[in-house]
């Protein structure tokens, strides 16, 4: 990409202004597509406490409190049948319902899963996993 046409002042009518960047000492450098300001968004690590365990039985596993604007991140291992439902909560665990797309319930697992299932922004939302077995072992993981 080639480099902007010089500033140069004084204008006729309207001052001129750019943004420019560089090291001390060496030319200033117009900001443009090609040579973007030198940032990067940094993002610290998660502060919520993953949910972790292991059952044989039918049970309901929670309450995972996420951070908010995280995705968050459902790992399920083991030798085991049956199905994971993850569900969302907003007044403490009293009212659990299915995480749904259009309607339909989506985030219902009956087998082994690594992926993300919700990106919170609600304080004060919580997370659960219910969870039918048949027979097994299911040993889960909710983390951001």
């Amino acid at each position: 990409m080639t480099e902007p046409a010089a500033i140069e002042t004084p204008a006729g009518f309207v001052p001129a202004h750019a943004l420019t960047f560089g090291q001390a000492g060496a030319d200033a450098r117009f900001v443009h597509a090609g040579d973007p300001l030198p940032v990067r968004t940094e993002t610290p690590a998660a502060s919520s406490a993953p949910l972790v365990g292991s059952t044989s039985a039918t049970a309901v596993a929670g309450p995972f409190v996420p951070d908010p604007g995280r995705p968050i991140r459902l790992t399920l291992t083991g030798t085991w049948s049956g199905s994971v439902a993850v569900q969302r909560s907003i007044d403490g665990g009293a009212t659990k319902l299915p995480l749904t797309l259009a309607g339909t319930a989506w985030a219902t697992f009956t087998a082994n899963a690594n992926e993300e299932v919700a990106q919170e922004y609600e304080g004060g939302a919580t997370y659960y996993l219910a969870i039918t077995l048949s027979s097994g072992t299911l040993t889960y993981r909710v983390a951001q």
